[in-house]
């Protein structure tokens, strides 16, 4: 791809190496939050923390070390305030993502008039959202309460070694995915799946979740269709590279790779067939009309 010197997206949260969720005080334990609240706001505890402030000023140091050892015998853990430092890689793959960001911003924004911009976090190892916490194991997702995209940059890495799917195309085509998915909250689709999740069995909602992956596959190929013709940025062997890895992401091959048989009552995102020929859709036609997967029979 020539991505190199495009607009990259201001919309981008970088908590690389900041600690996942549950931190805080040192090794307290959550079930004395409730009496360590009433006695810091008790008479004594006024009084512990007026001693706490009077010491700090008197030898300059950050009262959150006093609370902590106080109360956890060791002191408070704070964001550290260094900016996280990344391998050249790393750093290129962060350029890259806010890059294929930018590009999914140009091109919603001119298909759908009510678009928007949803926020890139990238992260290493876990991460707290609106949807809960997640490690690095759970792959690239969108959260719809928060409207972001979370996504730990070793995915790509993952990609190239145990999937088999290398490329800058196909890291791109993984982001489009996922703004897919953003698209379709801001289309009402993920509402009504939450509807349909009420209202079925699991094995029923599994189905519905195939046709709403298939339905971002098509998408991140509408977005790849218009962005080429925005910018130019595809060159020979892209479009193959994401076919290639949309093929290693389908339910049979990743189901036949781990258990070695295929289950396709349990499938939630689609065959490998599926997932291209939904892809390539998108690509060839550009047209968000020919995207209805819930009604498309057959998938």
């Amino acid at each position: 791809m020539k991505w190199k010197g495009q607009r990259q997206s201001s919309n981008v949260e970088d908590r690389r190496g900041q600690s996942g969720p549950g931190r805080g005080m040192g090794g307290l334990s959550p079930m004395l939050l409730i009496p360590l609240v009433k006695l810091l706001f008790s008479k004594a505890g006024l009084i512990i923390i007026g001693i706490i402030l009077a010491i700090s000023l008197l030898t300059g140091t950050n009262p959150l070390t006093f609370i902590g050892n106080f109360f956890t015998g060791g002191p408070v853990q704070t964001e550290s305030s260094s900016p996280y430092q990344g391998t050249a890689k790393d750093e290129e793959l962060a350029q890259f993502s806010a890059t294929i960001l930018a590009s999914t911003e140009d091109v919603w924004s001119k298909l759908l008039s009510n678009y928007r911009k949803p926020t890139l976090v990238l992260f290493t190892g876990s991460v707290a959202s609106a949807c809960g916490a997640a490690s690095s194991a759970t792959g690239p997702f969108y959260c719809p309460g928060d409207e972001k995209l979370y996504l730990d940059l070793s995915f790509f890495d993952e990609m190239e070694r145990r999937l088999n799917a290398p490329g800058d195309f196909a890291q791109a085509y993984v982001i489009a995915h996922e703004v897919g998915h953003h698209v379709q909250k801001l289309m009402g689709i993920t509402e009504q799946m939450e509807r349909i999740r009420q209202q079925v069995s699991q094995t029923e909602y599994n189905q519905y979740s195939v046709r709403l992956e298939l339905q971002a596959d098509f998408l991140a190929g509408v977005w790849a269709h218009h962005s080429q013709e925005m910018t130019q940025m595809m060159e020979r062997g892209d479009l193959e590279e994401a076919l290639n890895a949309a093929f290693a992401i389908g339910d049979d091959r990743l189901q036949k790779q781990s258990t070695g048989r295929v289950v396709p009552d349990s499938f939630t995102h689609g065959t490998s067939e599926q997932r291209i020929r939904w892809f390539k859709k998108g690509f060839e036609t550009g047209d968000l009309n020919q995207g209805d997967t819930f009604n498309a029979n057959p998938l």
